[in-house]
């Protein structure tokens, strides 16, 4: 999952960031609204993290231009404890979820697990295609109740595919998704990354359909 991180807090953000990238995520950082405009409006981001308070263009106003373009990813706010009124000009805005300021990064992680199930239509916090499972509170996947040993990139790279059940994944949604905006979009990354993480989950469980991408689905007798 790519995140958009819109915090002009340094010590805070280099927090988040860490947190973020540890719990498996790619994090682009703005340190203010608008470089977080931009970036919103031409990069493609599973959820972002707002700050309402962000210099030269408020977190309010960013988020407000973001939905008039018609941006529908995903965002949790960041507001000052006493600012009521903040969360309420978020919400209007289109914020999806709020965090109050100071907080304890497991809830952030939390929250933002919860808004990237909803948004993908999972009900529940495990992901599942047969015996093949993800969890991503622990960042661990497993097959027949197996874990697998999985590089970060490999995690990422099923995650999303999981996340993402039942339809045609391009290989420039993938790159798109799971790297940051400096990384090389011609690289054949992606192709060697599927082929490694066949070899561990079982070569049939992605299926490549010709000349559109990827898809996840569920061995021959498996639920």
């Amino acid at each position: 999952m790519r995140i958009l991180l819109a915090e002009d807090d340094k010590d805070l953000s280099r927090q988040l960031k860490l947190a973020l990238a540890d719990a498996g995520y790619v994090v682009d950082h703005a340190p203010d609204g608008e470089e977080a405009h931009y970036l919103g409006a031409n990069e493609p981001y599973d959820a972002v993290i707002l700050d309402l308070g962000l210099p030269k263009i408020d977190g309010v106003s960013v988020l407000e231009r973001w939905r008039r373009e018609g941006m529908a990813v995903p965002v949790l706010i960041l507001t000052a404890r006493s600012a009521w009124s903040e969360k309420v000009a978020g919400f209007d805005a289109g914020a999806d979820d709020y965090l109050t300021k100071p907080f304890h990064t497991e809830e952030l992680l939390a929250r933002l697990r919860a808004l990237l199930r909803r948004t993908a239509g999972h009900a529940t916090s495990t992901l599942q295609s047969g015996s093949l499972r993800l969890d991503p509170r622990a960042a661990r996947a497993s097959v027949d109740g197996e874990p697998l040993r999985l590089t970060s990139l490999e995690y990422r790279l099923l995650h999303y595919v999981l996340m993402h059940q039942g339809r045609v994944i391009s290989r420039t949604e993938l790159v798109e998704h799971l790297y940051d905006q400096d990384f090389d979009r011609d690289s054949n990354t992606i192709e060697v990354f599927i082929g490694r993480l066949r070899k561990k989950i079982g070569p049939d469980r992605i299926e490549t359909v010709r000349g559109l991408g990827y898809r996840i689905v569920p061995l021959a007798g498996e639920a």
